[in-house]
């Protein structure tokens, strides 16, 4: 049946367990392939052209494994990537930066918004541009903070090392007074205690992962593929790499099993890259 086709969540590592986490418990009847490169993450320091490829491709893999939507939970991804993908690849496409976008706008009291996210998230400028399109009088500060990536998935979230990075990072945020704060990377809700501290608890940070839910929810709806009825869904993780911590970290996360891991093979081919996978 269409309605039990599954809803795939492509990331370049483990940040968009975050955006997993939230559609488990949001649709759980809905069953989940969650798709992780880490064979080729990070993505924040690639280029776009290069983003792009990785992208198409695994996409690609997502809808061969027959999924009804396709939710790309990486900032630059959805940056640098999304732009006449959902056309050209005929696949519904849910992004994370137009959910996050409508719900800083809705919660700013002074319309100065922060945004942080990896280096090419930032100079990309799809947050700014979609914050200036949204709300004409808002001013957006934003701050590259490529270290916070790596630091999470060494593990190193809660150490004094975290914290005085993102003091660092944070400071011109603080000075332009900013009340809210988009987290434009996925891997960053995972340090929210660690940047509330430093920005302080009356600074709003936006974790995109609850407006996804909702964006995802209303696709499915629209198309009359939202399963309501029936078991609790199955859940699938496909990585391009399984050596790495990616299990050990998303068990830790979930605080349960991850169920059926599949390892994908990638082959990158100049400006090109190709995707295939085993079941």
């Amino acid at each position: 049946m269409t309605l039990s086709r599954p809803i795939g969540i492509f990331d370049s590592g483990v940040g968009g367990l975050t955006v997993f986490r939230a559609l488990r418990r949001g649709l759980p009847r809905e069953s989940l392939v969650y798709f992780g490169d880490t064979a080729n993450l990070p993505y924040g320091t690639k280029s776009p052209d290069t983003v792009r490829g990785l992208v198409r491709a695994h996409l690609g893999f997502l809808k061969r494994r027959g999924v009804k939507v396709a939710v790309v939970a990486c900032n630059t991804a959805s940056a640098v990537a999304l732009d006449g993908l959902e056309r050209s690849m005929r696949l519904p496409v849910v992004g994370v930066i137009d959910p996050g976008v409508r719900e800083a706008v809705a919660r700013t009291r002074s319309g100065r918004i922060g945004v942080v996210g990896t280096r090419t998230m930032i100079a990309s400028g799809a947050y700014q541009r979609r914050l200036a399109a949204a709300a004409p009088g808002v001013r957006v500060f934003a701050r590259a903070c490529p270290l916070f990536v790596p630091l999470i998935e060494e593990g190193w979230a809660r150490t004094p090392v975290t914290r005085q990075v993102a003091m660092s990072y944070l400071a011109p945020l603080k000075a332009a007074r900013v009340d809210t704060v988009i987290l434009g990377c996925t891997h960053y809700p995972l340090i929210k205690s660690v940047l509330r501290d430093v920005l302080g608890t009356r600074v709003m940070l936006v974790d995109a992962s609850g407006a996804v839910l909702r964006a995802v929810r209303a696709e499915l709806g629209e198309r009359n593929l939202l399963r309501v009825r029936g078991p609790r869904g199955r859940v699938t993780f496909c990585l391009t790499d399984t050596g790495g911590m990616f299990p050990q970290f998303a068990r830790r996360f979930l605080g349960a099993p991850l169920g059926r891991l599949v390892k994908v093979d990638v082959r990158v081919r100049a400006a090109s890259v190709t995707a295939g996978g085993r079941a």
